[in-house]
């Protein structure tokens, strides 16, 4: 996915891993920060990327400092 300011719901899930369902409720549970710009629901690049670093990490995580 290109790098833009800001992303439509739609095009977040459509770009994946994640589906609009999933997305709509990370919103909910306020995980995920979002913008109403008219009917819009839109997702800023900074907020997209924090959101992703605070998902749990899959299997035991590797320390950087080795």
């Amino acid at each position: 996915m290109e790098s833009k300011p800001a992303y439509g719901i739609e095009e977040l899930a459509k770009a994946g891993p994640l589906r609009r369902t999933y997305l709509f409720q990370a919103i909910k549970e306020k995980r995920l920060i979002a913008h109403k710009a008219g009917r819009r629901t839109i997702v800023t690049h900074e907020n997209f990327q924090a959101f992703l670093r605070s998902l749990p990490v899959a299997g035991p995580a590797k320390r950087s400092d080795r």
